[in-house]
């Protein structure tokens, strides 16, 4: 019993000194919060005086900087065109910043100074598809593989995962930044690739939609001589209904599965041709509107804190100036 009485003594000594030095650490935090305090209280005039010039800088700069106009056009890539739209921005974007006249003239836009001309691309996100949306293709999958469900699939799908996008065009001229933006639409799809593919696109889709409305008049000629096949049989009795019976017999649910199969290729050829008249279709050429300003401008803010930090960078430069001079 005695050996253990000084090992108590030991650890109560450990804990006694572990809490005093916990005490010394919080009360050194606490008096640097109020060092920290009483330095910000001597200059509160100070710094008050910063912050509301600056704030009046930063205003005055935003109502003095030129006020900006944009125009937003909203496109959707055809034939696997993105790749090429954001290719053929990124370059426009480039021939901007070097300010190369040449190259706008030589795409119609014949302006002398491209000052306060910008553009700017991104993908407009759309709605989340919605389980309605997910039980229809589930629904889709469980018809026999078709072409015509292949093809109604292969829209859905295109639609869902298919992205609109938004070029927007900075200017400060209303009249001249609009003609801007025309001009640079109409070059975006003046490429001799994809208007090919175009061409070759819409010319195979009137072809398809010519022989489906072709048969379409045979199976409605079918469904029409099946009727009157059934309206004779009808009217017969004994050896010549045998005869009659005897011949093979019609799949008519089959034949009217094919006609709104064949309707419903029609009017999907339909909607490819309304959308695919360009590799970039136009959705919505926007009208010239006022570029919005938050009223927290970058000037409003940072000037303050530009102000500040030049304040508190002198104040330290002092304070080390100060020791050193003591350490001499």
């Amino acid at each position: 019993m005695a050996d253990k009485q000084p090992q108590n003594n030991s650890d109560e000594i450990d804990l006694g000194q572990l809490f005093q030095m916990i005490g010394k650490g919080l009360n050194k935090i606490f008096i640097g919060f109020l060092r920290v305090f009483l330095y910000l209280k001597k200059r509160i005039f100070i710094l008050l005086g910063l912050l509301i010039i600056g704030a009046a800088l930063g205003y005055g700069l935003n109502q003095i900087r030129t006020k900006r106009l944009k125009t937003e056009v909203i496109v959707k890539p055809n034939m696997e065109s993105k790749n090429y739209l954001y290719d053929v921005v990124n370059e426009i974007q480039a021939n901007l910043k070097a300010k190369n006249i040449d190259f706008f003239k030589s795409i119609g836009v014949n302006l002398e100074n491209l000052e306060g001309l910008e553009i700017e691309i991104g993908r407009v996100e759309g709605s989340k598809s919605s389980e309605s949306d997910l039980k229809y293709l589930e629904l889709l999958q469980s018809f026999e593989k078709t072409d015509a469900i292949s093809d109604i699939v292969r829209a859905e799908l295109e639609n869902k995962s298919s992205f609109n996008h938004r070029i927007t065009f900075f200017y400060k001229d209303a009249d001249k930044g609009q003609r801007f933006a025309e001009k640079i639409i109409e070059y975006i799809n003046t490429n001799d690739y994809f208007d090919g593919l175009v061409k070759t696109f819409r010319s195979n889709a009137e072809n398809r939609i010519e022989e489906n409305k072709t048969l379409l008049k045979q199976v409605d000629e079918l469904v029409a001589n099946y009727s009157k096949k059934m309206a004779q049989e009808d009217r017969l009795t004994g050896s010549e209904r045998i005869v009659l019976d005897n011949q093979e017999q019609m799949d008519i649910t089959g034949l009217f599965n094919l006609k709104n199969s064949l309707i419903r290729d029609i009017e999907l050829k339909k909607m490819d041709l309304q959308e695919n008249t360009d590799a970039i279709k136009v959705i919505n050429f926007g009208k010239p509107q006022q570029v919005q300003k938050s009223f927290f401008g970058k000037s409003l803010v940072l000037i303050p804190l530009v102000l500040l930090g030049i304040f508190f960078v002198f104040s330290f430069l002092k304070y080390l100036n100060k020791k050193a001079a003591e350490i001499q």
